[in-house]
């Protein structure tokens, strides 16, 4: 099925079997009640409208034969893949900073096979999902995500999910260096920190490293 999208600075044209939505870090610790966002103060009530978008979205991608891929932060039992203090990850990584600067998270939440680690029930994968687990800010960052969309042939991906400025933008910024084309739904996409930090990955990614359109323009496009 031929798409066209009415996508900025300029349209494009594809086929649904070479695109995928890629849904970054849908997370029980980043958008549910008792997670580790809402245990550290942060504001997750934006998270409701998100997932209803999202949702959308992949009811329409699948319905017209578009791959979805699932990317899920999180850790070992050890922490032994978050690089430990000699690395920048264990200094920066919001979850990792999160759950040892706050008492009530000191029961390591963002650790696999957790509650936390779950992607939320509104989201659930299908079986034949991909889903990558990923312990850095890019889904590509020692992963198999680049061999996964090359077996599936995926050349375009959409992309969703949170947070816009930090793991959707790294795994962009890298889908874009590996002669991906990158599309942000940016309505299907939060933030981590003020609204302006939003409006500035979406003109980055929009000036530099691909294109972008909204939850509504793509199910247009889809027909």
């Amino acid at each position: 099925m031929k798409i066209r999208c009415n996508a900025r600075p300029d349209s494009l044209e594809l086929d649904s079997g070479s695109a995928a939505v890629v849904v970054v870090d849908m997370q029980n610790a980043f958008t549910a009640e008792n997670g580790v966002f809402d245990l550290a103060g942060i504001d997750i009530s934006p998270a409701v409208r998100l997932i209803r978008t999202i949702r959308g979205i992949l009811e329409k991608s699948r319905d017209r034969g578009i791959k979805v891929v699932y990317l899920q932060m999180g850790y070992k039992e050890d922490l032994s893949n978050s690089g430990g203090p000699d690395s920048p990850n264990w200094h920066k990584e919001l979850a990792l900073v999160l759950m040892r600067n706050h008492p009530q998270l000191q029961e390591r939440p963002l650790i696999e096979g957790t509650w936390n680690f779950e992607i939320v029930d509104a989201l659930k994968p299908h079986p034949d999902d991909p889903v990558i687990v990923k312990s850095r800010y890019s889904g590509f960052a020692g992963t198999n995500l680049d061999s996964i969309l090359r077996d599936l042939r995926i050349r375009y991906l959409f992309f969703t999910g949170m947070a816009t400025n930090v793991c959707v933008e790294s795994t962009l910024r890298d889908a874009y260096c590996l002669d991906y084309w990158p599309i942000l739904i940016t309505d299907a996409t939060l933030q981590a920190g003020p609204q302006t930090l939003q409006q500035a990955a979406i003109e980055n990614v929009q000036n530099y490293f691909g294109w972008t359109l909204t939850a509504e323009e793509f199910s247009a496009s889809l027909g």
